[in-house]
C-alpha cells in the first residue's frame, strides 16, 4: 500500500513512538497478534490525506504567492493546506483513517468497545473512560526545537488524533514560519476546545507545560487554554512495566507490548535539526519524516490507551501476565480501590508462578485494611511457609504482623506469643543491615514480656 508521504508501507500499517525518547526506531509494519481482530486486519485501507476544510480563512488560491510554499504540489500530496490570516500563515495537514485501521494489537475502532467496557465494569480509576465518547478524547503530541522546557524552547508541530464519526482524523499544525506563532496556537485551540480529555505520553511534564509557556507569552492574542482532564499514559506504563522493561520509553513499549514496529523512522532528537534545515531550504521533503513520526505517535497513544484499559478492566487469566497483574493490584491498592486490588492479587496468588509470595503479601495487606483479620492471618501464615530462612528480615516482618493481629484483633494470646518469639529469633538472624533495627528488636522484646504477663494473669 502506498503511504501518504510517498513512502511504501508494509501490509501492516504504522505505529507510534514516544516523541520524547528521541531515539531512532523504525517506521511501522505490524506483526500478526493472536486475538487481534481478523476482520479489522483484512479491512485495512489506505489513509486519506485531505485539504483542510475547517477554517473559513483558508485561501489555497494564494498559496503559490507564499515563498515557503514553492513546493505547493508536494504539500498538497502530503495532505497539507495553507492557512492564512493577514500576513501570517501556517500549514495544517490532515490524514483520515478508517476505524478498521489496525495499529499494532488493535483496530482504532476498538476504543469504543473499551469505553463501553469501562462503563460496564463499574471500576473506578484515573484512566477510566466510563462516561466518555471517543470524540471526547484528544490524543496529543508535539515536536519542539529543543528537548528541554523553558521560554527558549518553541513548539513547531502540534499533532493530535481524534475520532469523528466513522473515522479517525490526524491533524498537524505546522509552524512554517516562526512569525506565525499566534495563528499557530490560535487555530489549534479553536479546533481542540470541544475535547474534554487530553491523552499524552509524558505530556504532563513536557508537552502541555510547553503549550502553557507559549500561551503565557502570547496570551493577549489567544483564547483561554481548555480545561482538559489530562490522562498521561506514561504514569500507567511505569506502574505496569517498570520492573519488566529496561525503560518505559514508548519506543520500547511499542514493540514489546503493543506489537507496533517501525522502519526508517526519523529519530526524535533529529526533529529540531530538520526543522531548522526546513526554515533555510523551504523543502517539504526535509520534514516529511518528522510529520510521519508525529503522526504515528498520536496513533500509538490510541493503541496504548486501549491496551492499558483492557489490562485494568479485565480479570481473565491470560489477558495480562503475572507481573502485570501484580503491578495492577499494587496500583489499585495505592489508589485505595481494594476490591479490585484483591481480585488481581488473587489471580497471581492462584497462578502457581514465581510471584505467589509478593501476591500473598499484598493480599494480606489488603485484607487487613478491610478488617478481614482472620483471612489476613491465614494468608500471612501461608507466606511464612514460602519464606526461606535466609530471608530473615521478611520473616521477622511477617512474624511481628501476625503477633499483632493475634493479640489485638483475634485475641489469641498464645498464638500471638508464638509469633512474637519467632520474631525474636528472626531478628537475631536478620541483623541491622537487613532492616531489623535495634528499635524493632527492643519492641519485640517488650511485646514478648507483655504477652507473657497477660497470659500469666489469665492463669
Amino acid at each position: 500500500m502506498r503511504g501518504h508521504l510517498g513512502i511504501t508501507n508494509a501490509q501492516d500499517p504504522g505505529a507510534s513512538q514516544d516523541t520524547h525518547d528521541r531515539e531512532a526506531s523504525h517506521e511501522t509494519h505490524q506483526a500478526q497478534v493472536p486475538g487481534a481482530s481478523q476482520e479489522a486486519h483484512e479491512a485495512q485501507e489506505t489513509m486519506v490525506p485531505r485539504p483542510n476544510e475547517r477554517f473559513p480563512q483558508l485561501d489555497q488560491d494564494r498559496a503559490e504567492e507564499t515563498p515557503s510554499l514553492a513546493h505547493k504540489e508536494i504539500w498538497t500530496k502530503l495532505g497539507a493546506s495553507v492557512l492564512r490570516e493577514g500576513e501570517e500563515y501556517i500549514l495544517v495537514r490532515e490524514v483520515v483513517y478508517p476505524l478498521t485501521h489496525q495499529h499494532g494489537r488493535y483496530a482504532l475502532g476498538d476504543l469504543s468497545d473499551v469505553l463501553g467496557a469501562w462503563a460496564a465494569s463499574g471500576v473506578t480509576h484515573p484512566l477510566s473512560g466510563a462516561s466518555l465518547a471517543p470524540e471526547d478524547l484528544l490524543f496529543f503530541d508535539t515536536e519542539t526545537t529543543g528537548l528541554h522546557g523553558g521560554t527558549g524552547n518553541a513548539i513547531f508541530l502540534l499533532g493530535h488524533s481524534r475520532f469523528e464519526g466513522d473515522s479517525v482524523h490526524v491533524r498537524q499544525h505546522f509552524l512554517a514560519t516562526p512569525m506565525a506563532e499566534g495563528l499557530f496556537y490560535r487555530t489549534f485551540l479553536q479546533e481542540s476546545h470541544t475535547a474534554t480529555h487530553l491523552v499524552t505520553y509524558n505530556g504532563k511534564s513536557f508537552d502541555w507545560p510547553q503549550v502553557r509557556t507559549r500561551h503565557t507569552l502570547l496570551r493577549h492574542d489567544l483564547p483561554p487554554l481548555p480545561s482538559f482532564t489530562h490522562l498521561d499514559l506514561l504514569h500507567g506504563a511505569r506502574r505496569l512495566w517498570r520492573e519488566d522493561l529496561e525503560s518505559c520509553r514508548l519506543s520500547l513499549i511499542e514493540p514489546e507490548k503493543l506489537a507496533v514496529f517501525r522502519q526508517d523512522d526519523v529519530p526524535g532528537h533529529l526533529a529540531p535539526i530538520l526543522y531548522f534545515e526546513f526554515l533555510q531550504t523551504l523543502d517539504p521533503f526535509v520534514v516529511t519524516g518528522v510529520l510521519r513520526h508525529n503522526e504515528l505517535d498520536v496513533l500509538s497513544l490510541i493503541t496504548l490507551y486501549i491496551h492499558l484499559s483492557r489490562l485494568l478492566i479485565g480479570r481473565r487469566r491470560g489477558l495480562a501476565t503475572e507481573q502485570e497483574n501484580l503491578a495492577i493490584a499494587r496500583w489499585f491498592a495505592a489508589l485505595g480501590l481494594l476490591e479490585q486490588a484483591e481480585a488481581h492479587y488473587r489471580i497471581v496468588a492462584q497462578s502457581g508462578g514465581d510471584l505467589i509470595l509478593p501476591a500473598l503479601m499484598g493480599l494480606g495487606a489488603v485484607l487487613k485494611r478491610v478488617q478481614q483479620y482472620e483471612s489476613c492471618a491465614n494468608v500471612w501464615e501461608q507466606c511464612l511457609l514460602l519464606v526461606s530462612h535466609d530471608s530473615s528480615a521478611l520473616r521477622f516482618e511477617l512474624e511481628v504482623e501476625l503477633s499483632k493481629i493475634y493479640e489485638h484483633r483475634l485475641h489469641d494470646l498464645e498464638r500471638a506469643l508464638d509469633h512474637a518469639l519467632s520474631a525474636g529469633e528472626a531478628s537475631g538472624r536478620a541483623g541491622l543491615r537487613q532492616g531489623c533495627t535495634q528499635a524493632a528488636r527492643e519492641a519485640t522484646v517488650r511485646r514478648i514480656d507483655r504477652l507473657k504477663r497477660r497470659i500469666s494473669g489469665l492463669s
